[in-house]
């Protein structure tokens, strides 16, 4: 009897060793991703950086640019002024064109010169993924216009060509690509949302087509049990990828609570 309570209870104190060593495997392994994931935000934060300080030297070259053309077309003599034709107007339109495509080539601006005037290309990215690209074919004369363009319907081209289009190009494309990229990183992450985390999802996820109010209900299951929550996020601000307003609902069988963070 004595024998058979000792194989017991060596036959325990193994088993709890042996969840002992899985436990302590764990930790490690959660230890080791956890390391890794630091490398890599350390990198990618370096990364940015630069880029960050490559896009303000690059926007410092095009003011310089800019000002530089500004300057040739301003500091012209009087009686010069007549013998200006509009092709010699529309051809150093075409150099200012050129110079700010030379220097945003880096910061997912680019183009090449049409028989019309220049066609640009924007292609968007999120977090160094490359995403969709949209194309504006602009006609270089006086005033300048918009021929044809592939911005989607719900961006307000409108609106920044009428603002800014004729007096600064520069300002209308940067502008442009910020609610571009904005409305690219929205989709980015609602999609990801959508295939990537599908089993926490109960529903499909709800959004609108410029990706500025997502809903969604989600479930947490600790222990067994499913605690739904619905999620309802807000883009006040479309030339940002982040929310500023967010809404959870936790409802249970007879529990209602609502948690918000605004901006």
């Amino acid at each position: 009897m004595e024998w058979a309570n000792d194989g017991k209870t060596r036959g325990g104190v193994l088993a709890h060793l042996e969840r002992l060593e899985i436990q302590v495997n764990r930790s490690r392994k959660n230890l080791e991703d956890l390391q890794r994931a630091q490398a890599v935000e350390s990198a990618l934060g370096t990364k940015i950086h630069k880029l960050r300080c490559l896009r303000d030297e690059l926007r410092a070259e095009a003011k310089q640019r800019q000002a530089r053309v500004k300057a040739s077309t301003v500091n012209v003599e009087p009686d010069q002024t007549p013998e200006i034709s509009e092709q010699e107007v529309a051809k150093r339109r075409k150099e200012n064109v050129k110079a700010i495509l030379q220097a945003y080539r880096f910061t997912g601006l680019s183009g090449k010169l049409t028989s019309r005037g220049v066609c640009v290309c924007i292609s968007t990215a999120f977090e160094g993924n490359l995403l969709d690209s949209y194309f504006i074919d602009l006609v270089i004369q006086k005033p300048l216009r918009i021929h044809h363009h592939s911005i989607p319907v719900f961006i307000p081209l409108e609106e920044l060509s009428a603002k800014y289009l004729q007096t600064n190009i520069q300002h209308f494309l940067f502008c442009l690509c910020e609610y571009l990229n904005a409305y690219a990183g929205r989709k980015y992450q609602a999609d990801r949302l959508q295939s990537d985390f599908a089993a926490f999802l109960a529903g499909p996820l709800r959004r609108n087509s410029l990706c500025n109010l997502l809903s969604f209900t989600y479930k947490v299951e600790p222990r067994g049990q499913s605690f739904p929550f619905c999620a309802r996020l807000l883009y006040k601000d479309l030339t940002t990828a982040l929310p500023t307003d967010v809404t959870v609902t936790y409802q249970g069988k007879r529990k209602y609570c609502t948690f918000c963070s605004h901006d």
